[in-house]
């Protein structure tokens, strides 16, 4: 089942700002969401690029977010469990780094699109900090309830 994901930094396929950018501040962008489909008892979000030259590039992954939470602020911290989101954890991008670190295609490679797809799961997921993306989906099997995808583009 899906429900709603949006930003007030950009609209859905639409130009993530500067900021929000290996060019800029590198700051997370913040997040908006609806309700999500009974039964869920967090959230898990993952940021990936999949224009990138090398395959599918990471940049952010977070969960554990708590289920009565629906927006992520602007500018989350890069640290294992970030202050700004009670009780979640992030783990390693493709860099490997922890937290958002946004876009920053090749230059003259085109437009990229960045997937930001927030996860409603039907319990927390026992996964350590600095974990990668194929350990979080395989933590995700089965607990998936619902998902929400927002899509951002940047080129340079």
């Amino acid at each position: 089942m899906t429900f709603p994901l949006t930003s007030p930094a950009f609209g859905h396929n639409q130009r993530i700002p500067v900021k929000h950018t290996g060019e800029g501040a590198d700051t997370s962008p913040p997040l908006e969401w609806g309700d999500p489909p009974a039964g869920a008892a967090a959230f898990a979000l993952v940021c990936d690029d999949p224009d990138a030259p090398a395959g599918t590039w990471d940049h952010w992954l977070i969960w554990n977010i708590p289920a009565a939470a629906r927006r992520l602020p602007e500018g989350v911290s890069k640290t294992d469990g970030p202050p700004e989101v009670a009780g979640a954890i992030q783990g390693n991008n493709s860099w490997p780094k922890i937290g958002y670190y946004g876009p920053m295609p090749p230059r003259g490679h085109g437009t990229h699109h960045y997937n930001f797809t927030l996860y409603a799961l039907s319990r927390p997921l026992d996964l350590p900090a600095g974990s990668d993306k194929k350990a979080l989906l395989a933590a995700m099997k089965g607990a998936v309830v619902g998902k929400a995808t927002l899509t951002g583009t940047y080129s340079r």
